[in-house]
Parts: structure tokens; C-alpha cells; sequence
């Protein structure tokens, strides 16, 4: 039983330390444009977002792209009886959606 554990235990650690192109702040991904600044609401709210070529979105228009694929590092889930558009989860603060400088 100790060796499956460790088997598993394993390949985990594999999974978690392989780095991929999505993950890393710096590298491009073709097709693929990153939100670099956020603009929220008076409560806080994230409510648009800016890419890196400087396009404003709306946040319905965020939501599409983000579920059609052109938003890199982006993810959608269901939460709260709607669409929700978060950063994915990769250990850096710092470019988390909420920790983005505003326009």
C-alpha cells in the first residue's frame, strides 16, 4: 500500500513542479492576449479588464473571450448562479486579478 502512495505521492510532485508556458509571467502564448490591469466598481468589484495591446473589456466581453480561449492565464467557473472570470491559481500574488494595477 506504501508503494502506490509513493507512486502517487510522486507523480504529484512531478505534476506540481512541470512548468508550462501558461504559467510563466513572461512568455507569450500564441493567440493569447494577458490582462494587465483591472478597473473595479466602487465596492470593489472587478467590473473591466485591460489586455496587454491596451484593448478595454467590458466584463461580459471578458467573459466570452476567457471562455473562447483568447485570454491567457484566465479561468472561468460557475459560481453564484453565473460565470465567474478569475486568475488561475499558481502561487503568485502578483498577478492576481485582484492585485493588478487599475486603469
Amino acid at each position: 500500500m506504501n508503494d502506490k502512495r509513493d507512486f502517487f505521492e510522486n507523480a504529484y510532485e512531478e505534476y506540481l513542479n512541470a512548468n508550462s508556458p501558461e504559467m510563466e509571467a513572461n512568455v507569450p502564448i500564441p493567440g493569447k492576449e494577458r490582462i494587465v490591469a483591472v478597473q473595479k466598481n466602487d465596492d470593489g468589484d472587478i467590473m473591466a479588464f485591460k489586455t496587454e495591446s491596451g484593448r478595454e473589456l467590458d466584463y461580459l466581453t471578458a467573459l466570452d473571450e476567457a471562455k473562447g480561449g483568447k485570454l491567457a492565464n484566465i479561468d472561468v467557473f460557475h459560481k453564484y448562479g453565473r460565470d465567474i472570470i478569475r486568475s488561475e491559481p499558481d502561487g503568485i500574488k502578483e498577478n492576481n486579478l485582484d492585485n493588478l494595477p487599475e486603469f
